[in-house]
């Protein structure tokens, strides 16, 4: 059972984990992009967005838990002044991880995590099949089932007539 494993542990103790996902998202925002391994693209992932999702409203609580978490102030103005405002009205999915090639001294895969740049347009609600009305009945269904396929043979039965008529 995997209970309690949710998480990578990167061969670091907790505060070493903290400190290096607080130095690359300080880098991510400050920078845009940044390149680093699959998995640590992947785990920052989801500490990027819950601090984008802050930013949505600029507030000094919010600062406060920012400045907690960021590691410089120039970089907590710009979440705040910039990010969190150009991410505001889309629903999640800030940041996209592309992997680009192996390293060279370990053969570690890499990728780039980077802040999405496209304006979000929300999909268009598919609308119902039906005119938002029940069809009918189970016995209306099948008369109309039955109906049609009468009057295509009648339709076919009276193209071989007319073909019939035509070749003699």
């Amino acid at each position: 059972m995997r209970h309690n494993k949710a998480f990578r542990k990167f061969s670091r103790t907790p505060a070493h984990r903290k400190a290096m996902f607080r130095n690359l998202a300080t880098s991510l925002f400050e920078h845009g992009k940044i390149e680093t391994t699959v998995a640590k693209a992947k785990d920052l992932r989801r500490v990027v967005e819950k601090l984008i999702t802050v930013a949505g409203e600029d507030t000094l609580h919010r600062r406060r838990q920012a400045y907690g978490y960021i590691t410089s102030k120039p970089v907590v103005h710009k979440l705040f002044a910039e990010i969190g405002p150009q991410f505001k009205t889309r629903p999640g999915g800030y940041t996209r991880v592309v992997r680009t090639r192996r390293r060279a001294g370990d053969a570690a895969e890499m990728a780039v995590i980077e802040l999405v740049q496209e304006e979000y347009k929300p999909a268009k609600k598919k609308g119902r099949r039906g005119s938002g009305k029940a069809s009918g009945t189970k016995k209306e269904a099948a008369a109309k089932h039955d109906a049609a396929p009468s009057a295509s043979t009648e339709a076919v039965a009276a193209e071989e007539a007319a073909s019939g008529n035509e070749a003699q």
